[in-house]
């Protein structure tokens, strides 16, 4: 898995996700697809990619940018079990 990790990123010229980042990814990702709707899971990743994006072009460092989203996307999640 880390090989492909690795090969998928420097395909798109970005810095690979360390094992913590992927663990959490894959968790956030689970949640979307079991507890909102499975079809989403992709969207939703993208979605997280662009927070964090936005988040360290204003400066801020990427694995904190990276936390701050995640919490957001956790967040949402929790709305929609509770709506």
């Amino acid at each position: 898995m880390a090989d492909w990790i690795e090969q998928a990123a420097a395909a798109l010229v970005v810095e690979p996700i360390d094992d913590d980042m992927q663990e959490r990814l894959l968790g956030v990702a689970r949640d979307v697809a079991h507890g909102v709707e499975r079809k989403l899971t992709p969207i939703a990743t993208y979605l997280l990619g662009e927070a964090v994006q936005r988040r360290v072009a204003a400066g801020e460092a990427r694995a904190s940018a990276f936390s701050a989203a995640l919490a957001d996307l956790e967040r949402a999640i929790d709305a929609d079990h509770d709506a």
